[in-house]
Formats: structure tokens, sequence, C-alpha cells
């Protein structure tokens, strides 16, 4: 995995300028047309948690103690991934006319997009400090434990865009099956509701969901003031670990097969 790690890596280095221009040209497409422009980036997750807050602040928020941050750690974390992989997910076939003329590496559509998605990322966790230090959330040196999440969750995103950018060449319909697929994972992650009321086997289950796996940590850092034990470090790092090599070796299997289907 380390070697399999540092050849890509190097790889990227070599195309840095192609993916430099890349990532210029996918903000540039993203908000061409529109007033607020990169404002959005920060305005829809902010919006998103204003709807979610006074829809749900009555019926979950009563008794869970800074329920606004408690739902931006939610809103934030899959906003990202949602936004991350569903473009990652058109990044080949969005592409194919640049693909069938050019040799370059596939990956690094899927990368341009992801890097685009990381920066309002970036944008929109400075605003989820602002909302933590008004909603009266004590900062400390524990909050850099935060970067162990998020880089689980780059690396994550960029592997399950491997695997959905593979999918997406040869199954045209996984684009409306994954509309669906994190509708459902939106109400599985505990976004809105807590899950300490439930039997402590259906908590486990919920750490099935490597979404919610990140949504927790940020919690447990941000709300409690805590680091996960050794075993949550684990498992956050298993799963972009298991993705990425999947993607990788779909994307290696099919590679010469994507020119054909496209």
């Amino acid at each position: 995995m380390k070697k399999l790690f540092g050849k890509q890596i190097n790889k990227i280095r070599k195309q840095s300028f192609l993916l430099s221009e890349l990532v210029k040209r996918d903000f540039k497409q993203k908000y061409k047309g529109t007033v607020i422009g990169m404002g959005w980036s920060i305005l829809s997750p902010l919006l998103t948690l204003l709807v979610m807050r006074l829809v749900f602040t009555e019926f979950f928020g009563r008794n869970t103690p800074h329920y606004t941050t408690y739902l931006f750690c939610g809103t934030l974390i899959f906003s990202y991934y949602k936004e991350s992989t569903k473009s990652g997910m058109s990044s080949l076939l969005a592409n194919q006319r640049i693909l069938g003329k050019i040799n370059i590496p596939k990956y690094l559509f899927l990368l341009s997009r992801n890097i685009s998605s990381l920066i309002n990322f970036g944008l929109t966790l400075c605003v989820f400090f602002v909302f933590a230090l008004i909603d009266n959330i004590t900062f400390g040196v524990h909050f850099f434990a935060l970067l162990y999440p998020v880089i689980c969750l780059v690396i994550f995103n960029v592997g399950v865009g491997l695997i959905l950018s593979a999918l997406h060449v040869f199954f045209r319909d996984i684009n409306y099956l994954y509309d669906i697929f994190t509708l459902l994972l939106h109400y599985l992650s505990a976004i809105f509701y807590r899950v300490d009321n439930y039997p402590e086997t259906i908590q486990r289950i919920f750490l099935l969901n490597p979404v919610y796996c990140y949504i927790k940590y940020f919690r447990v850092v941000t709300i409690d003031g805590n680091i996960p034990s050794l075993f949550y470090h684990l498992l956050c790092a298993f799963y972009p670990l298991a993705a990425f090599s999947i993607g990788m070796w779909i994307n290696k299997k099919n590679n010469n097969k994507f020119l054909y289907y496209m």
C-alpha cells in the first residue's frame, strides 16, 4: 500500500501543472453564470444548516447540548462527501473528448474535482469554527486532531470517486441510483438525531457507515472536547484504505476499456 501511494504521488507531481489547470477549469465551470460565484460553496451548507435547525430543533434539539454545532458537524461532513463523490463520478465521461485525443492519466480529472470540493470544504470549515465559537464551544489543542478525519475523508472520497467514475462509464444508470443512495445515507448518518438512545448493538451498526464515523469524530472533538479511542482511529483509517485500494484495482483492470465504452 505504501508503494502504491508513493508511485501515484510521483505521477501526480509530474502532472502538477496540468492538474492545477484542471482545477481552475472546474472552478470556472462550476460557478459560471452565477452572481455569488464561490460564495455558494459557503452559502449552500449554511442554508441547509438553517433549514435543518428550524425543522429539527423542536424534535431532536431540546436535550442535545450545542445542537447548532451538532448539526453543523453533520452537514459539513456529509456535504463534502456528497459533492466530492458526485462530481468525481462524472469526471471521466465529462472529459471523454480530451481522453480520446491526449494520453494522460485518467485519474487527474477525478483529482481536480476532489481538489475543488476540498477547497469548498476548507472555506466552509472556517465558517464552522466561527459558529462553534458563537455556540460557546471551548477551543483547545485537541482541535488539531480534526486533521485526522479530514485526511481520512479526503482519501475515502477519492477512493469512492475512483469506483463510481469507473462504474459510470459502463453503467450510466449509476448516476440516478447514487442519488437515491446518498438520500438514504443522509438519514443513516445521524446528522440531525442522536444514536445514544439506541441499543448498543444498533450503535455499533452505525459504525458501518464511514460518513457517520467521521461525523462522530468531529462531534467528539468539538462538542465533547475528547480524542476518540485507538480503535476508532483504526476504523477511520480502514475505510479510506479499502475504498482507495478497490478503486485503483478497478481502474487498473479496466483502463483499456474506458475509451471503448465512452
